[in-house]
């Protein structure tokens, strides 16, 4: 491809890209196409000569386009959403093009400064304290494990890098079950191991982690000869918002002096508005926090915000130095690549920064405040019709419901073939959990573009299904 072509076919796919966002609401949310249908559709060996652009890019809208599911749709209701604003898409149609690899300061001294102002223009919105120091893992997961490595080192005495585990005490850390799977992962990876995740039992309507019943588990080990390392709190968990009472996980942390994560993937934005930051009182008191502008806040993914108290913990634990990444004649420099498990970084600060500039703190809080008071708006539609039941009431814009049954009937297997229905239907796409042992469908309002008209029409879509199906 030579320039001129490059120009045009980067024109070609700028004007595909605002044609698809402006007619999205035409196509269903999830994707149609049976199993195996794409690849089915796919060439089974590369070509030895080069293809016209033209033809590659008439199979892209042909084959590729109807087996994707819609992330950007404005009734995408499932999950979480991974929302992409339009300016985050400029932003990333630039570093795309620059193509740089950011993961020290010289290679790219203005990624490198960019994410540390940025950062710090998020801690402000968050109102975290100035101890905090960010930043920008490609996700919660990975941040997750960072902070899971350190809480290991701290607890071993720094030892558990050079040594290994074998022969050391094993190491404990406590969540509840209301903790996205990462936290699992994260445990395997680091070498701790799944039998040494201690699950606290949860109690009130937001789920929370028993501090009194965590106290009594991280004493047990103690005296049991493990060895407590760390706490991962949640605030706004993946199934239905589970939230722990992080002032009061962290006091109990602080009495044994262990590390305390907070996870805060999805729910994490929504604290740029004062109104809902009960919801993390305490916050300041963590070690570290989590939370993902790749989903609510519209910053295209991946891009997760990571905030640590004491960031020479995490380089004392994560960073090495062979002499071709050092920079000499330069002091006082941040090499972030030290501050993450990959070594390679990607120029994730642009879209943030381009992001907060054109919609503004308070545009952002509109955004996330209408959500929320639509999504509540529809729980009460859904909990006054008289066969549907709400599980868990709206934490944010997320709850849960419900289809009643009549007496006998498989009510688990019900409601996984309503979800069916309604997302073969196309109009809406939701997801299904389990509260308390029993299936219940998940409904959060967070997509960027969304407007309360796209919120009233999942009543419809979920109502005409479950009535068919009766």
């Amino acid at each position: 491809m030579d320039k001129e072509q490059f120009r045009q076919w980067s024109h070609r796919a700028a004007d595909w890209g605002a044609d698809y966002r402006e007619n999205l609401r035409d196509r269903p949310v999830r994707a149609q196409t049976a199993p195996g249908e794409i690849a089915a559709a796919i060439a089974s060996a590369p070509p030895e000569a080069a293809e016209p652009m033209e033809a590659i890019f008439a199979d892209f809208e042909k084959t590729i386009v109807p087996g994707m599911t819609h992330w950007q749709h404005p009734r995408f209701f499932a999950y979480f959403p991974a929302n992409a604003a339009p300016v985050s898409v400029v932003a990333e149609y630039l570093v795309t093009a620059m193509a740089a690899q950011c993961m020290l300061w010289q290679t790219s001294p203005a990624a490198t400064e960019l994410e540390t102002k940025v950062l710090d223009w998020l801690r402000q919105a968050l109102g975290l304290p100035a101890g905090f120091a960010g930043v920008i893992q490609d996700s919660a997961s990975s941040a997750t494990l960072a902070a899971m490595l350190v809480m290991r080192e701290r607890a071993l005495e720094w030892q558990g890098n050079a040594q290994g585990l074998a022969g050391q005490r094993p190491v404990r850390v406590y969540s509840s079950d209301q903790v996205h799977t990462s936290i699992d992962r994260a445990i395997w990876i680091a070498g701790i191991g799944q039998d040494n995740l201690v699950r606290i039992p949860t109690a009130g309507a937001l789920r929370s982690m028993d501090a009194e019943a965590l106290d009594q588990a991280i004493a047990r080990d103690r005296e049991a000869g493990f060895l407590p390392a760390g706490v991962v709190a949640s605030v706004g968990g993946t199934s239905v918002g589970g939230s722990d009472d992080v002032a009061a996980v962290c006091a109990v942390a602080r009495k044994y002096g262990l590390y305390v994560h907070v996870d805060a993937a999805w729910a994490g934005s929504a604290m740029i508005c004062p109104e809902f930051r009960h919801l993390w009182a305490g916050v300041e008191e963590a070690d570290s926090v989590v939370f993902n502008p790749h989903k609510w806040l519209g910053a295209q993914f991946d891009c997760s915000a990571h905030f640590i108290r004491d960031p020479e913990s995490l380089v004392k634990t994560l960073a090495i130095q062979p002499e071709f990444l050092k920079t000499h004649g330069k002091e006082g420099l941040i090499n972030y690549s030290e501050w993450s498990v990959p070594l390679g970084r990607r120029f994730r600060a642009l879209k943030l920064w381009f992001l907060i500039r054109a919609h503004g703190l308070e545009g952002l809080r509109t955004m996330i405040r209408s959500h929320v008071a639509w999504a509540k708006k529809l729980a009460s539609r859904i909990a006054a019709e008289p066969d549907f039941e709400i599980v868990t009431e709206p934490m944010l814009s997320l709850f849960s419901f419900r289809h009643r049954v009549t007496e006998g009937a498989d009510e688990d297997a019900h409601n996984l073939a309503l979800v069916s229905r309604i997302n073969d239907e196309g109009r809406i796409y939701l997801t299904q959990t389990r509260v308390d042992g029993r299936v219940a469908i998940r409904f959060q309002a967070g997509q960027f573009e969304a407007t309360e008209a796209d919120v009233d029409a999942a009543f419809d879509a979920i109502v005409d299904a479950a009535r068919a199906m009766t």
